[in-house]
């Protein structure tokens, strides 16, 4: 379990191939920018995806990988709160990294309490919505997923979401699968309320 959870972290973008984008933004990879997401514009972004999360370039996302993005993202975090870049981070910086958070944090508001439980997944666990497509990405179980598994995944997405099969996600189509995963996630939170 904790290595599915583990593969959340290279593949949470995984979920986002190709089909959702936040309400008001073009469909992720539409490379032509006409709002309408097509079968090859998905194939493509999914392909540069993977190529990005891939860091030691073996063609498979696991633990590896998982482990070099995190070291380049508490280096970049690091570099951030230095702010005199002495190598060091002071009381002050903290302090003033701590202050930055918090006003992100109220100028945010609400919405990103909203955001924090949905990162969270099914009755709290950190990623279980997420841990579970990417369970499902990868087929055959090795705890790693390949290029191809990937690419299956991301378009097995595009296929579900393309309400007419005609080859294309249109902003309608992205509309109607986030309201569909709405509606999902509203009936398992009240079940999970009601202990069902």
């Amino acid at each position: 379990m904790n290595r599915k959870i583990g593969l959340l972290t290279l593949g949470a973008a995984l979920i986002a191939v190709p089909v959702l984008a936040a309400p008001g933004d073009g469909a992720r990879g539409d490379a032509d920018g006409n709002g309408t997401l097509t079968r090859a514009e998905a194939e493509a972004h999914a392909a540069q995806m993977f190529a990005r999360m891939d860091t030691n370039r073996d063609g498979r996302l696991d633990a590896a990988d998982r482990a070099e993005r995190r070291a380049e993202m508490q280096a970049k975090m690091f570099e951030r709160i230095d702010a005199d870049k002495d190598g060091n981070i002071s009381r002050a910086e903290w302090d003033q990294h701590g202050a930055e958070r918090a006003a992100k944090r109220a100028e945010a508001g609400e919405g990103r309490k909203g955001k924090r439980h949905a990162m969270l997944g099914h009755r709290g666990k950190r990623g279980g919505h997420h841990a579970m497509m990417m369970g499902k990405a990868d087929t055959d179980g090795d705890k790693a997923i390949s290029q191809a598994e990937f690419q299956a995944a991301a378009l097995a997405r595009f296929g579900a979401a393309d309400a007419n099969q005609d080859g294309q996600v249109t902003a309608e189509e992205r509309q109607a699968v986030r309201a569909a995963k709405r509606a999902e996630w509203r009936a398992k939170r009240a079940a999970a309320a009601t202990g069902e």
